[in-house]
């Protein structure tokens, strides 16, 4: 004989999903941070798949312009997707402060890794690394020692000798920002207009192509970041080889304020989705492993204070940095910008 229990015993004691009012797990969010950035290089994205791999929050990167993104920014507002924005230079980290897009960092962790100068005071934004903006000279044409100050540059024997970026590059706008913050408006623009009439052509490319235009001979010394001799010299390429084995690393301004430093940067957005992982996202990038990464591969020197750049900028040795606080670049930038058009350097 078969016995055949009541539906309503079956379902309520041997089969508890059968019950409708039993309460059903929803399925977990995947972990993400949101991130927008102006930097692009492969040695990112390694770094973002590791961070995936030791913590399982998955990145999502948007990458374009720091202006672009400030204006992306901009038009989301408070339905804005991402979490962090990462920028190549101080001044923009400091427009995007003074904007209201971020909100501070609450990890001590950061602040006990990164010197004060480099960072904001008020938690709002971090360097991630460090490039200084050096001067390469030709080591067939110019002695060693010749040079020493950024200030030589606008003597007149360097006339028709000097090569740079276009003053629409970032990275001279905050050199010549420092160069207000450090010696004064009147002395700023004296210097520029002085380097702009010593110019060997027309202000114009990247920083590499100031250095293989050393080596072919248009120009004799320039003012470049350190990261992109470190590329050339590293290079598949023979020829850009060539052209960074043609110079040779003067570090400025040794005996006073100290070589002019700018770094790559991050901040949390304000309206963050995932302010928890944007934070683990910090910490992690200023991890050691992480800064050595970012030092062997991409040849920029550490934030983190007690980390060595790597075997090549060593080789480069040790110098002063301007102690300028980075905040400064920012608050600078608008009257750098009317300096150059003042000098005429496109």
């Amino acid at each position: 004989m078969k016995y055949l229990f009541p539906i309503a015993f079956a379902c309520g004691l041997m089969l508890p999903s059968c019950n409708s009012s039993e309460p059903k797990e929803t399925p977990t969010e995947p972990q993400v941070v949101n991130l927008y950035s102006h930097r692009h290089y492969d040695i990112d994205q390694e770094i973002f798949n590791r961070f995936e791999q030791e913590t399982g929050v998955k990145v999502n990167v948007v990458k374009a312009s720091a202006d672009e993104l400030l204006v992306r920014l901009q038009q989301e507002g408070a339905n804005s997707p991402a979490d962090v924005l990462i920028t190549s230079d101080a001044g923009r980290l400091v427009e995007a402060a003074s904007g209201g897009y971020f909100q501070p960092y609450s990890s001590t962790r950061i602040d006990s890794l990164v010197p004060n100068y480099l960072r904001d005071e008020n938690k709002l934004w971090t360097g991630l690394t460090m490039r200084a903006r050096i001067i390469v000279a030709s080591k067939d044409r110019v002695p060693q020692g010749k040079i020493s100050r950024y200030e030589d540059l606008a003597l007149p024997e360097w006339k028709g000798k000097v090569l740079s970026r276009p003053s629409s590059s970032l990275y001279n706008q905050s050199l010549l920002a420092s160069f207000i913050a450090g010696m004064g408006d009147s002395a700023a623009l004296a210097w520029t207009k002085s380097v702009r009439e010593n110019m060997a052509r027309d202000p114009k490319g990247n920083d590499r192509d100031q250095v293989m235009a050393i080596q072919g001979g248009e120009g004799d010394v320039a003012l470049i970041n350190t990261y992109y001799l470190g590329l050339l010299l590293n290079s598949e390429k023979p020829e850009e080889q060539a052209a960074g084995n043609s110079v040779y690393v003067i570090f400025p301004n040794q005996n006073d304020r100290g070589s002019h430093v700018n770094v790559s940067g991050a901040g949390i957005l304000k309206n963050a989705p995932n302010k928890a992982n944007a934070e683990k996202l910090l910490e992690f990038l200023l991890s050691e492993d992480v800064q050595r990464m970012y030092a062997d591969a991409n040849y920029e020197y550490p934030v983190r204070m007690g980390t060595q750049p790597s075997a090549l900028l060593q080789s480069w040795g040790t110098f002063t940095m301007d102690s300028l606080n980075l905040s400064q670049l920012g608050a600078y930038n608008g009257r750098a910008i009317e300096i150059f058009n003042e000098a005429g350097w496109e």
